[in-house]
């Protein structure tokens, strides 16, 4: 496997952060708020929100000196407030290395260190996305639900499935 980092943003990322965003392989398995084409106001906008946040909880995927993937951790709130939402993606050179794997480990460690209440982080990805799966499985989270037809993206119904682990 790669070596790689898990570091927070900075403006220095933007070229790298649109270069390996703007895939459409990256936009077909996230929600339609991740935008493809990936434009450089695109990133722009996701270096200010994500900037001015706990830098502990979302995260640049270094590899290399470039910032090549995200990985976050996002707290819920009202009754769900004892949850946070993890979300990744990586460029697609890197995919099947490990490396996604890892840095989910090390997010998903870091989440229950930085936020005290959180109990359970859990992941949605859509039930085609086969790698997804396989990296929240090696990474120690288990399959709690599959919600049929729940996603449409890209003019097809999708599954959602929910995986998840606990605070030990």
């Amino acid at each position: 496997m790669p070596s790689f980092t898990l570091r927070p943003w900075t403006l220095d990322d933007l070229p790298s952060l649109v270069k390996y965003a703007n895939d459409p392989t990256v936009a077909d398995h996230l929600t339609d708020a991740f935008p493809h084409p990936y434009t450089e106001a695109d990133g722009k906008r996701f270096l200010e929100l994500f900037m001015g946040k706990d830098p502990q909880l979302v995260l640049a995927i270094d590899v290399n000196g470039e910032a090549s993937g995200a990985v976050g951790i996002h707290p819920q709130s009202d009754v769900y407030r004892r949850n946070a939402e993890l979300g990744y993606w990586i460029a697609a050179h890197l995919r099947g290395k490990g490396i996604m794997t890892e840095a989910v480990k090390q997010a998903t460690e870091r989440g229950f260190r930085v936020l005290p209440d959180i109990d359970r982080i859990f992941a949605r990805p859509f039930g085609s996305n086969l790698a997804s799966r396989r990296v929240l499985e090696k990474a120690g989270f288990t399959l709690e639900a599959e919600l049929k037809g729940t996603f449409f993206k890209n003019g097809r119904v999708e599954d959602e499935l929910i995986y998840a682990v606990r605070r030990s």
